[in-house]
């Protein structure tokens, strides 16, 4: 048997069905008849394309929404502006279509982060692979000063300065590349909200790459660079070799005293 259904404007009572209606007394006006609501306008034609349906969540107020599978290439979801504009539509379809459509948004700005950024953390990899070994060069050859003979020092600040030169450059590729990955990321989150963002070491992993460590500021750290030089890697390199320069030139100012100090008790 094909079920059916009915449209019911009253509560049922305990026998399942609608109570009848008190007879009148004498003299007693008729009740007058009540508007029936009219049927509620199909919403299905304003659907995203690839919807599949709706059902209550987990919690008061939660709905879960269920769509094929985005491959971050489709129209960004957008509510039809048609909605807005159809009178026979009520405020609640208006507001439910809009929120299937923030679903569908977060969805689609998932498989579009996923599309955009696995290719630029690929191609970004051995950037930042030049990025650590010369940071790691730059500190080994600092180090070695602890160690470094007194007449050995001019030739170990030549290495020195070398290795702060490769750290710069390393740095100054590697900058664009973090910005562009820091974009992407931020441009997910903006579609989607906080609550669904994707971090891009979620997406790093889904693409057997281990991200950790790696030197992607915000977007916008990058956006206050726009009027300086540089980008915040190069910033965080410069900054480390400055410090370098000081310690250097603070032992080099303490020896050159203790140099005086010595010539001087020997002279007197």
């Amino acid at each position: 048997m094909t079920a059916r259904t009915i449209a019911l404007h009253h509560a049922l009572d305990r026998s399942g069905l609608s109570p009848a209606p008190a007879p009148a007394g004498p003299g007693t006006a008729p009740e007058p008849a009540r508007p029936v609501p009219l049927p509620a306008a199909d919403t299905a034609r304003y659907h995203h394309p690839l919807f599949v349906g709706s059902a209550p969540g987990r919690y008061e107020g939660q709905t879960l929404y269920t769509f094929g599978g985005f491959t971050g290439r489709e129209t960004r979801p957008a509510t039809p502006g048609e909605v807005w504009r159809d009178t026979a539509l009520t405020h609640g379809q208006r507001t439910e279509l809009d929120r299937q459509y923030g679903a569908a948004r977060a969805l689609w700005s998932k498989a579009r982060l996923r599309l955009l950024a696995v290719p630029a953390l690929r191609k970004a990899a051995p950037l930042w692979q030049a990025v650590h070994t010369t940071r790691t060069e730059l500190d080994e050859v600092f180090r070695a000063f602890w160690s470094t003979p007194d007449g050995m020092w001019r030739a170990r600040i030549l290495a020195l300065t070398d290795a702060q030169e490769a750290a710069v450059a390393a740095a100054q590729v590697w900058d664009p590349a973090g910005e562009q990955l820091a974009r992407l990321a931020a441009d997910q989150m903006h579609e989607a909200g906080e609550e669904y963002e994707l971090p891009l070491a979620e997406v790093a992993a889904g693409a057997g790459l281990d991200i950790t460590g790696w030197g992607i500021a915000s977007a916008y750290e990058y956006e206050e660079f726009v009027w300086r030089s540089g980008g915040p890697q190069e910033a965080a390199v410069r900054a480390e070799i400055t410090a370098q320069r000081e310690r250097l030139a603070d032992v080099a100012r303490l020896a050159g005293q203790h140099m005086d100090s010595t010539d001087g008790k020997a002279q007197g």
